[in-house]
């Protein structure tokens, strides 16, 4: 799954055009390596997302397509 559609669909990030800006900014990183929006994304890969004097860094449990507000918390874990 894209990076920018991950980000959204995991709720991380609220909107895809966000997520897309943050990538182009160069403020989002997939295993330390800065990650442009149309990057893959798998289980086990670690997110870091910059935002302002705030960092956030994930790990990547599972990857879907769609899936349900209360369900978003279970694709990612905070590390």
């Amino acid at each position: 799954m894209r990076l920018d559609k991950y980000l959204k669909v995991s709720r991380l990030i609220k909107r895809r055009t966000v997520a897309n800006e943050a990538c182009d900014a160069g403020r989002v990183f997939i295993n330390e390596k800065q990650a442009k929006a149309s990057a893959e994304v798998k289980a086990g890969d670690i997110i870091t997302i910059q935002f302002g004097n705030r960092e956030v860094k994930v790990e990547v449990l599972n990857v879907q397509e769609t899936v349900r507000k209360e369900e978003a918390r279970e694709m990612f874990k905070y590390l």
